[in-house]
Formats: structure tokens, C-alpha cells, sequence
């Protein structure tokens, strides 16, 4: 299972709930170990090429040992989102040039293709507010100043992604009506939710 969405909109405390939940192994995105991000907020032309590339190469080498001989995995945010938003966005706003953004495709095609998809997708769909409350939570100094307009844009181009996405069923939670963190009445809805779809928990014997 994987688990996509905006910036803030949840996606590390549902892998964590879901995995728990579902005894899965949860497989987190690698934002604390980017040695760019911070850079990147301040300074996006600069390091948006090596911010990218890092999370590339991060999340196929989570992909690659974790995920594909991986047995009960759940992931946090996964590479399609990487190259189909986040990149996209940087490009289409003139951030990455044309050269550093086909570098970067280049690598992606050259791999993607090696990579287990996910049995299903839950797409946490959130709003701008939603986002904010959860970014401005969660304390993380860097994403304090990350503009509105950014967070709409990937926001879009995520609606778009999702729309086109054909590698597994989807499940769309709406994040502004759940709020899994705070309200167990909502954790259990979103269980629910999934049970319906087939995820269950392991028979032991």
C-alpha cells in the first residue's frame, strides 16, 4: 500500500496509523535526511535540481530494498509522485530549467519501470487550511515559509496525477472531513474505509 498527498496532508500519521493498525511495515519518505531541503525553501532555482535528485535516489533505493521483496509494506509518499508533481511543478513554474528536468526524467525512466507498484493508493486529498494547520503542527522550520501558491500548484498538479493514475485501484480520503491525529471516531471510518476495499490484517494461527 502506499500512501500520497500534498505537503501536510497527513500522509507520515496515516502510514504510521495504518501500519500499526494492519501490522505493515511502514517505509517513511526521507525528508530529515535531505541534506538540500532547507536550501531548497530559501533558495528553489538554486537547489531544486539537487533537492529532487536526493529524494530520487532515496526513494529508489527505499523502493528497490524495501518495497519490492517487501512482503506487508506500507509507504510514505512514493517516486511517481516525485517526478509527476513535485518535479513537474518545479519545472512548469521555471524553477528547474529544461536541462536539470530532463537529467532528471532521464534517470526516472531509466528505472521505473524495475519498480513494484503499489497494490492500492490512498490519496489524502486536503485544502490549503488543512495543510497549514498540519504543517504549522508538525514545527518543521523550513516548511513555515513555503507560499500558497506552492502548495495550490502541487496541489493541482496532484488532482491531475491522481486522475491519470492507472497502476492500482485508488481510495480518496478527504482529509478535511478526517482528521485521523485528533479524533478516533474519524481513525476508525478511515479503517473502514480501506477494510472495504480488502485491507485486513494477517491471520496468525
Amino acid at each position: 500500500m502506499a500512501v500520497a498527498g500534498n505537503i501536510g496532508a497527513g500522509k507520515s500519521t496515516l502510514t504510521r496509523l495504518l501500519s500499526e493498525r494492519f501490522h505493515l511495515k511502514p517505509v517513511f519518505e526521507a525528508v530529515d535526511e535531505n541534506p538540500y531541503l532547507a536550501d531548497f525553501y530559501r533558495d528553489m532555482p538554486r537547489y531544486a535540481f539537487h533537492s529532487q535528485m536526493f529524494f530520487l535516489a532515496a526513494r529508489l533505493r527505499q523502493h528497490l530494498s524495501q518495497v519490492n521483496p517487501g512482503d506487508r509494506v506500507i509507504q510514505d509518499r512514493t517516486v511517481y509522485e516525485d517526478a509527476a508533481v513535485f518535479a513537474r511543478q518545479l519545472h512548469d513554474s521555471g524553477v528547474m530549467d529544461a536541462r536539470d528536468f530532463a537529467s532528471y526524467t532521464t534517470m526516472y525512466d531509466a528505472i521505473q519501470r524495475a519498480l513494484r507498484p503499489p497494490d492500492l493508493l490512498v490519496y489524502l486529498r486536503a485544502s490549503l487550511p488543512t495543510l497549514r494547520r498540519h504543517i504549522q503542527q508538525r514545527g518543521r522550520g523550513y516548511e513555515q515559509h513555503i507560499e500558497d501558491g506552492y502548495l495550490e500548484r502541487v496541489g493541482r498538479l496532484y488532482e491531475a496525477w491522481v486522475e491519470d493514475y492507472d497502476l492500482s485501484p485508488v481510495v480518496v480520503i478527504d482529509a478535511d472531513r478526517y482528521d485521523v491525529l485528533l479524533r478516533a471516531d474519524d481513525r476508525e471510518a478511515v479503517f473502514e474505509t480501506l477494510e472495504r476495499h480488502g485491507v485486513a490484517a494477517p491471520v496468525v494461527r
